[in-house]
């Protein structure tokens, strides 16, 4: 009718003449609010709504002003009515005309949640979640939620003074963010909700009463599967509903939101000082990490490297607490965990499969995290010796100063477990480029390193990032397997690695050891062959081996003399203690387990052979201690590998050696030398060879087919590198300048002469050959060229010979006693001619701060021959 445009005319006045629509919203308000929603009314104004959906934003008009009236004059019972009606309304109508109506209906939401009575607020909230839960067919593109997520954020942060209160509304507004959430995050037009602005607000609301509840201290917080405690109820729980919202929150975050969704977090964490301690803080990733999607997960480390980035100047409890986090994030990624509990828990059977690591490594994201984890380990570690230097010059050491040292090694601990953990998890290809990166940044004598400054941290903060580098590479190897040792150890990983093993510090080559039984032992044997000793009975270990592939095989003949070498040169280093023989141990039984064919065996007894002829030569400057280990090292080799290859008669001879040793020197054996309190001989009877492997014996026993045992009759010499020469020459020139006696002799320019008549003289032939009666025969042996040709054409012969046949060992160690004679015979001739003559006025010597002339007597200087007639 014409009447129901002009309702605000003069019908308005008149009930009969009033609208339909007014009439029918107007029946369904009872005289007594108490009375409630007239049902039987509320179906005729459904009914009317349903058959003229053009009526509907009338009606929602109609509703709306009746409401903010009633709102204004406090007639809440009125106003329950109303917002009933209009839920009744929202869940009958899903046709076009709904969205003038959602419009009323979202500004009688607004008006409930601006008054500051709480039941209007938990009213209005209730409603706005009814209607967040219905599914529109077509989107809004015009509608807006900003006012709704500032007032329900303002709820979540409710300080009301009744405790009952102050959580009934919190919950409604935890519910109405909730509301919101769901209405818009499945809305590609809706897309606004995820911009900072909006996000800001969101997750400190949420965080804020996880942070506030009673039960954070739950186990198992961070699982996605973790119910609710105390018998409450979830839905009236604000800690428990906001982790739900905040779950879900974070599942539907897409690829581009999750920089704006987790960098409030890390705000908040910061603005309320819940890095230390970070018990929350690690919670709260733990269920990011859950509840994203696994593709995202390398977002969320970057987002907390980029925070670490931040608070590089920050205390070390600060720092310390967000590479925890880290920590726990890189922790969960890198178990695959991600993404399959919400498959698991949707019906899909995949608890039984292993948790595989997802490939979302890729490209330089590995690196980077590396690198950024490195340069706060170096920067870690340069605060801990700035604040050391800074307490060792101070008069009296504070005790705070210490503490801070503590703190930073609790970071550099959590940075190294991180990077274990990250390397650890990644498949093998990747995580060989990690351990090269990470050799790269190790600071070796000889090699560059460019991304360490060591002139500025001086030796000790050398050595100590060293210690720590070399401690991540012993996390990041551990659990690698991979098929061929070339692959695992090629020589831009090896080379560095060796030269730290001869290192004199015990601790970094402790280091390199534990690096290689990572890497080698891939049936990880070593836990059963821990400590060593004399194992009577090898095959109870159940060691599990495998045939020596044929790239294992030439790994060995191009790396194997650099592997013996460097075992026998660190057996001999004066600092040795009990731990590295264990490791040599462990070292020389999984070298045998995984990569010994009969070559390597026979090249292994040589080794054991070159062991105890070093500690029992006198040359050596070895202590009786580090000489008895070395033989007790030796013992408890030849004892397993005997057993190894099942060589009676070799495993007779080591047992008998054995025995007597046990009857006649205990302290030769690993049970008794390395007892704290045991008793060492003053010297060794080499004399007495029972109680000493007889390579002679083990050749014999070795004689068989498949073994080269003439090889046991060369003896071992290592071959010495330019790096490690050097680095003795160093040392032995350090010594040299601390001796003030050298530089007091003196020597006469004669001697120099007469040395150069020596070498001249070692070098002529016999006078004897010189005095041969000359002949017809002698004559003409000298004429005739043929037979000279011959004798140099055989010689040239056996030389060719020998280089070919001959042991390398043997070349090497000919070739480097003649280089070794003729570079001492040049270092005594400069020695001699540099000094300058004794003069008859005397020497200027210091003493005491002053200078003293010390006269030469004439008669007991030398002279050139040339100069004395």
């Amino acid at each position: 009718m014409d009447s129901e445009s002009n309702e605000s005319g003069v019908c308005g006045c008149c009930g009969p003449l009033r609208p339909r629509y007014k009439r029918l919203v107007d029946n369904i308000f009872p005289e007594d609010p108490k009375d409630g929603l007239s049902k039987s009314d509320m179906e005729k104004l459904t009914f009317y709504a349903v058959s003229a959906p053009e009526k509907l934003d009338r009606i929602g008009a109609y509703l709306a002003e009746r409401l903010s009236r009633d709102v204004v004059r406090h007639r809440y019972g009125n106003v329950v009515i109303a917002m009933e009606a209009l839920d009744q309304l929202l869940m009958a109508c899903h046709s076009q005309s709904i969205k003038p109506f959602v419009e009323s209906f979202l500004h009688m939401v607004a008006k409930l949640l601006e008054s500051r009575e709480p039941d209007l607020q938990v009213l209005g909230t209730n409603s706005f979640v009814k209607f967040a839960n219905i599914e529109e067919d077509t989107p809004s593109y015009h509608r807006r939620y900003d006012f709704f997520v500032s007032q329900f954020s303002a709820m979540c942060h409710s300080t009301h003074e009744d405790l009952d209160t102050r959580t009934r509304i919190r919950v409604a507004g935890i519910k109405g963010l909730q509301g919101v959430v769901r209405k818009t995050v499945n809305d590609e037009l809706q897309a606004i909700i995820w911009e900072p602005q909006h996000m800001d607000k969101l997750i400190p609301s949420m965080l804020f009463n996880m942070q506030d509840g009673d039960d954070m201290d739950r186990a198992g917080v961070g699982h996605p599967s973790t119910p609710c405690v105390s018998g409450q109820d979830c839905d009236e729980n604000p800690s428990t509903l906001a982790e739900s919202c905040f779950r879900e929150l974070l599942g539907r975050a897409a690829y581009g939101n999750m920089n704006n969704a987790v960098k409030p977090v890390l705000v908040h964490l910061d603005n309320h000082n819940l890095w230390e301690p970070n018990e929350f803080a690690v919670s709260c990733f733990r269920i990011i990490m859950y509840s994203i999607q696994a593709q995202h997960s390398h977002h969320v480390i970057q987002q907390v490297l980029g925070h670490l980035d931040t608070h590089s100047k920050n205390t070390p409890r600060v720092r310390a607490g967000i590479v925890q986090v880290l920590l726990e994030t890189v922790a969960i990624a890198a178990k695959g965990s991600v993404g399959t509990i919400q498959e698991c828990r949707a019906g899909d059977a995949l608890e039984s499969e292993p948790a595989t690591p997802p490939n979302l490594w890729l490209g330089p994201t590995v690196l980077e995290v590396f690198n950024t984890l490195l340069k706060h380990l170096r920067m870690s570690v340069d605060l801990e010796l700035g604040e050391s230097s800074r307490r060792n010059s101070a008069c009296s050491a504070s005790s705070a100063g210490r503490a801070k040292e503590s703190d930073e090694r609790i970071v550099q601990n959590a940075i190294i477990q991180t990077i274990g953990f990250f390397g650890g998890n990644l498949p093998d290809y990747q995580r060989a480029e990690v351990m090269m990166f990470i050799m790269g940044k190790v600071p070796v004598y000889g090699t560059p390193c460019h991304t360490l400054d060591t002139v500025k941290i001086g030796h000790q903060g050398t050595k100590r990032i060293q210690t720590m580098l070399l401690s991540s590479l012993i996390m990041v190897t551990s659990g690698f397997k991979s098929k061929s040792m070339s692959a695992a150890l090629p020589s831009p990983f090896l080379d560095p690695l060796f030269s730290i093993s001869l290192m004199e510090d015990s601790e970094l080559r402790q280091l390199v050891l534990e690096i290689l039984h990572n890497i080698i032992d891939r049936h990880d044997n070593r836990a059963k062959l821990r400590g060593i000793r004399i194992i009577p009975n090898v095959a109870a270990l159940k060691i599990k081996r495998e045939k020596i592939s044929k790239q294992d095989v030439a790994f060995m003949k191009k790396h194997g003399q650099q592997l013996y070498r460097h075992i026998y040169l660190g057996c001999k280093e004066d600092d040795n203690v009990h731990k590295n023989f264990e490791l040599l141990f462990t070292t020389l039984a999984v070298l045998t387990i995984e990569l010994a064919n009969e070559d390597v065996v026979v090249e292994l007894v040589r080794l054991a052979v070159a062991l105890q002829d070093m500690a029992l030569s006198t040359e050596e400057n070895l202590s009786m201690w580090l000489r008895c280990g070395l033989l007790a090292l030796v013992a408890a080799y030849l004892n397993f590998l005997s057993q190894m290859i099942a060589n009676t008669t070799f495993c007779q001879h080591v047992s008998k050696v054995i025995e007597l040793r046990n009857m006649d020197a205990p302290y030769l054996l690993p049970e008794h030398v390395f007892r704290d309190k045991c008793s060492l001989p003053d010297s060794l009877d080499k004399d007495d060879a029972a109680l000493f492997f007889q390579s002679a014996d083990m050749a014999d026993s070795l004689a068989g087919p498949g073994y080269n045992a003439d090889r046991l009759n060369v003896p071992y010499v290592p071959q010495v590198t330019v790096l490690y020469t050097v680095g003795k020459i160093l040392n032995r020139c350090k010594q040299t300048s601390r001796d003030e006696e050298r530089l007091t002799r003196r020597k006469s320019f004669v001697d120099t002469i007469s040395l150069q008549v020596d070498i001249l003289a070692n070098s002529l032939p016999d006078k004897s050959l010189l005095a041969e009666e000359i002949t017809f025969e002698t004559l003409k042996k000298a004429i005739d060229t043929s037979v000279l040709e011959d004798q140099e054409r055989e010689r040239r012969r056996q030389v060719m010979e020998k280089f070919q046949k001959a042991p390398f060992e043997e070349i090497a160690a000919h070739c480097e006693s003649k280089a070794n004679m003729l570079h001492e015979r040049l270092a005594h001739i400069f020695e001699l001619t540099i000094r300058p003559p004794p003069s008859p006025s005397g020497v200027v010597s210091v003493s005491s701060g002053h200078a003293q002339h010390q006269s030469v007597p004439i008669y007991e200087m030398k002279f050139p021959d040339l100069c004395v007639y």
